[in-house]
């Protein structure tokens, strides 16, 4: 038994839909497929119950794609479709399948549509495309399951020492928190923390998803202002200060918190986000 999950857009759109297709194949039983944009297929292999990955450009889609599409998902025995695409060419393309349950918030194609349930911690906002085959999301108990040798390899890393390692992931740019706060944080951690070890790291990439998702995973703590970085601690299950996140996009568990200002991350003092460490 197969599901097909059609998921348009960028690597958040990508990361966020993971609980959703590890509910629908650990609740059923299913293994899973995934048609997503070339470049964004690495993310999906951290979910071991993705059977295939199909690349497929949603926005750049010409009709000799549509139809490779459509041969693609006509021969595998699909009982489910997790449709996020919309549009005239899905439509066509899912009429014409032999996909039986076909879940999307629009289109003529659609067996079964769904009221999106706006606002909340993204991850969350997929439970009403799960309702109509009766699984429940509880994208906030979802753990990343990652091989044992791409931990070890993230450990390899870390600075050396034994104190807790804070790992520091700024998205860049003119309204990030600016780079010399990131840079002195550590330093001043470590006047009644001394024993601290950091790791600063750039944005996260689709491409090496895995080694930063193992970085992650093997820290104490994240401060982080990439948005892939952020979404990749929440779903390891890491203690978590999101700077230029809102409480109430976060989802409402111990060790996460947001931080913001009303002028962006760039507005927010060392002492807010020491406080939001603990720190202060």
């Amino acid at each position: 038994m197969r599901a097909l999950f059609l998921i348009p857009g960028d690597e958040l759109s990508q990361i966020r839909a993971l609980p959703a297709a590890a509910a629908v194949a650990r609740s059923l039983g299913f293994s899973l497929q995934v048609a997503c944009a070339p470049r964004l297929m690495p993310l999906w292999k951290l979910l071991p119950e993705v059977e295939k990955l199909i690349p497929f450009d949603f926005g750049a889609a010409t009709l000799a794609d549509w139809a490779n599409l459509l041969g693609s998902v006509r021969e595998p025995d699909f009982q489910i479709c997790i449709n996020l695409a919309e549009g005239r060419q899905v439509d066509l393309m899912l009429s014409m399948s032999h996909i039986p349950t076909r879940i999307a918030a629009r289109g003529f194609s659609a067996s079964e549509l769904v009221v999106p349930q706006p606002g909340g911690w993204p991850c969350q906002q997929l439970e009403p495309w799960l309702r109509p085959i009766g699984v429940s999301l509880d994208a906030a108990s979802f753990r990343l399951r990652l091989p044992p040798q791409a931990l070890a390899q993230a450990r390899e890393q870390l600075p050396s020492g034994e104190g807790p390692l804070l790992l520091l992931c700024p998205a860049g740019g003119p309204d990030d928190w600016p780079q010399p706060q990131w840079q002195q944080l550590p330093a001043r951690i470590r006047a009644s923390l001394p024993g601290l070890r950091s790791l600063q790291v750039g944005p996260a990439r689709a491409g090496s998803v895995l080694q930063r998702a193992a970085l992650v995973a093997v820290s104490d703590v994240v401060l982080a202002s990439d948005p892939l970085s952020l979404e990749l601690a929440l779903l390891c299950g890491v203690p978590l200060v999101a700077l230029g996140r809102s409480a109430d996009s976060l989802p409402q568990r111990e060790g996460v918190q947001g931080l913001t200002a009303a002028a962006g991350p760039a507005a927010l003092s060392s002492e807010q986000v020491l406080a939001a460490l603990g720190l202060a």
